[in-house]
């Protein structure tokens, strides 16, 4: 009797052993798995209020703002406005970029300025009657500027030359670098950081979506790209402002990041936004970039264009973000992108495709938009003149060259 409640005993002892190995194994798998998810999570700028609230402490505070100026949460994604006032920040005024502090307003379209209705703080737009008796709509005024101690810029880039908030934010820096204001950027990933790709801009055709000699795609976060504007003195008289960078955290320019809100509002999702810097062009010719669908940037196509090359049609109609769309209620015959691998450098055969089908050549290009969108009248020059994608491409890659060692200073992440 003895020896058998000895081997249940030993039996026991063993399970015991044996069950608090698995339960031990199962705790460091437990653990492990959230360490290795939370290296793999970037995380931006904005969320790290550790690294900037003492900054804005006792300050008097300007925000440049919109709809993806949101501090990011598990459930509950807060807007930085509300997170710096909660946190009793005093908040004397919000700049807004184009599209708008809810990011709902068409592209070009003139914004006023108003009184935010949630919080009482004066929105000033950047976009829109700004500056009256000035010669630049686009930069704060010296009185706007008045009794602001600081100005904080947290709005989500694409990556492309012509998305016009990279204006929005030289023209900030600009007016704060001239009245001795800091500037703090929050950075924030750039979804096509992947690549470096397109024609510099050439002086004579600087613009709002083009001011200064970059490539279309330049392979730099919104915060190092702050930092390129400041070092390369490309502010009025070659000033530079106090630049204060909030970097991101686990972030590669390798990285992979998904939007998680629409950047403006016609570009509603991942495909469109990759697809932007090569279908963009299409906005200075006759043809549609899908504008008045709900496939903005991830479509194409014309009246103009043949139905027998171009099987793929749509009609544009008023929508959110296009209330006037090109080629308004007139079927579009064209090609459908959506389904098409996402691209690591620029794709202009589309564009020349579309060129060399349509029957009234002449009326193809919008030259002077073209041209300005380009950031030069030689890729129009080209195209007319027959040279394949790759012809145009080998007379790029002497400027990207340069341009790579200009961007390597600047660089705050591999």
């Amino acid at each position: 009797m003895q020896k058998e409640i000895s081997k249940k005993l030993l039996l026991l002892s063993v399970l015991f052993i044996l069950s608090s190995s698995v339960i031990s194994c199962q705790k460091k798998n437990k653990e492990k798995t959230p360490s290795l998810n939370k290296k793999e999570n970037i995380v931006v700028g904005a969320n790290q209020t550790e690294a900037y609230l003492n900054l804005l402490k006792g300050k008097r505070i300007a925000i440049a703002a919109n709809n993806t100026s949101v501090i990011f949460k598990n459930d509950d994604n807060q807007h930085l406005v509300d997170s710096l006032l909660s946190l009793n920040i005093k908040i004397e005024k919000i700049f807004t970029p184009e599209h708008g502090l809810r990011g709902t307003v068409d592209a070009g379209e003139i914004i006023n300025n108003e009184i935010d209705e949630k919080t009482g703080i004066p929105i000033v737009s950047l976009y829109g009657d700004n500056n009256n008796n000035s010669s630049n709509k686009f930069k704060p005024t010296k009185e706007q500027l008045e009794n602001i101690d600081l100005v904080i810029f947290d709005i989500q880039d694409v990556g492309v030359r012509f998305y016009t908030y990279l204006s929005t934010m030289h023209y900030i820096m600009e007016a704060c670098a001239e009245n001795g204001i800091p500037v703090i950027v929050l950075d924030r990933p750039n979804p096509n950081g992947h690549y470096i790709d397109g024609p510099i801009v050439e002086n004579e055709f600087k613009s709002f979506v083009g001011l200064h000699p970059v490539p279309i795609v330049y392979g730099m976060t919104i915060g190092e790209y702050a930092k390129m504007i400041n070092g390369e003195k490309w502010l009025n008289n070659g000033i530079q402002c106090d630049l204060t960078v909030i970097p991101l955290k686990n972030y590669t320019h390798k990285s992979t990041y998904n939007l998680p809100l629409r950047p403006s509002p016609n570009l509603p999702n991942d495909k469109s936004i990759n697809l932007y810097a090569s279908i963009c062009m299409f906005e200075g010719t006759n043809v549609s970039c899908g504008r008045g669908t709900e496939m903005q940037f991830q479509i194409f196509g014309s009246p103009d264009l043949p139905s027998d090359i171009y099987k793929f049609s749509f009609t544009p109609q008023p929508n959110f973000g296009s209330k006037n769309p090109k080629n308004m209620n007139q079927e579009c015959h064209g090609l459908n992108l959506s389904k098409n691998e996402n691209l690591s450098s620029l794709n202009f055969n589309w564009l020349i495709d579309a060129y060399n089908a349509t029957s009234e050549k002449d009326e193809f290009f919008r030259e002077k938009s073209f041209n300005i969108l380009a950031g030069t009248n030689k890729l129009k020059d080209q195209i007319e003149q027959g040279l394949t994608f790759e012809e145009i491409k080998a007379t790029w890659q002497n400027d990207l060259s340069s341009f790579k060692k200009i961007r390597e200073k600047y660089l705050i992440y591999p």
